[in-house]
């Protein structure tokens, strides 16, 4: 029974999206389209992944804080690496941001790259 459930959703998934691409309505006709919503859609997402990082980064920290705590209080019942691994994780967390956008400024998007840099590089290996 599950099975059949499972192959009729899938049928029916498959056809909804066959249904989808195919309507001829103005916002969604070919593929660059979607292709171009997707990416205006997706534009905010390093902000919002910044959010999280830095809300669960502190989060962990505190639990990593409690933990030491806990051992510090008794130590036979809370080991010493569940506190440093949490606090661990919250500070890796905290600075992901951080080294995110280091290596975007390191990497860059491609916008930096110029025609006069490309005329120098291509003048040097001429030389040699």
């Amino acid at each position: 029974m599950l099975k059949l459930i499972n192959r009729k959703s899938a049928y029916l998934g498959a056809a909804f999206t066959t249904g989808m691409l195919m309507s001829s309505s103005a916002q969604a006709n070919n593929f660059g389209s979607i292709a171009g919503n997707i990416t205006n859609s997706i534009s905010n997402l390093p902000g919002l992944l910044s959010a999280l990082a830095y809300m669960f980064g502190i989060l962990l920290g505190v639990l990593g804080v409690l933990k030491i705590k806990d051992h510090v209080e008794n130590p036979g019942n809370a080991p010493l690496k569940d506190g440093a691994i949490r606090l661990a994780a919250g500070g890796a967390l905290f600075a992901l941001p951080i080294i995110y956008q280091a290596m975007q400024n390191t990497v860059g998007s491609g916008s930096s790259l110029s025609a006069q840099t490309l005329k120098g590089v291509s003048s040097f290996n001429s030389v040699n």
